[in-house]
């Protein structure tokens, strides 16, 4: 059996072939990542690196409090906040929300709550169709307690 040479033309298959897998992929993670990503997680990362610190202090006194604060959508797409610490209802909170939509093709909402009972807080207005992003700030004097979760 006679072997076939290995010639230049064989080398340049073989280098296109494997840049244009390269590319191709390239491409298409490209294309995925600016699609699903909305926009910037901080504007200024060197800031944000100079705030980290507090902002894991902050996070330690929130979870000192021991609250537990969970979100939820009502049949009627409003926003359901319960509020507990140490298994009874919280009471005397002022509770603030802004909806987003992940993607940041719909404008940022406010969201107001009137008080329904039991350690409960309802919005006043129902989230439209969709997936959105809460981020809540639940305050009572001077305890602050933040949380953003996602509601389908």
């Amino acid at each position: 059996m006679m072997q076939r040479k290995f010639t230049g033309w064989h080398m340049t298959g073989i280098l296109v072939a494997f840049f244009t897998v390269v590319v191709s992929v390239n491409i298409v993670m490209a294309r995925a990542a600016i699609g699903t990503f909305g926009g910037a997680v901080v504007e200024n990362s060197y800031v944000a690196s100079q705030k980290f610190n507090s902002w894991l202090d902050k996070a330690e006194a929130q979870k000192a409090l021991g609250w537990q604060v969970k979100t939820g959508l009502l049949p009627d797409r409003r926003v359901a906040v319960d509020a507990f610490a140490d298994g009874r209802a919280l009471h005397g909170l002022g509770i603030g929300a802004v909806v987003r939509h992940p993607l940041g093709h719909v404008p940022e909402t406010k969201l107001s709550f009137v008080a329904a009972g039991d350690g409960r807080w309802v919005s006043t207005a129902p989230l439209p169709q969709g997936r959105w992003t809460v981020h809540l700030a639940v305050r009572r004097g001077g305890d602050d307690y933040r949380v953003v979760e996602t509601l389908r």
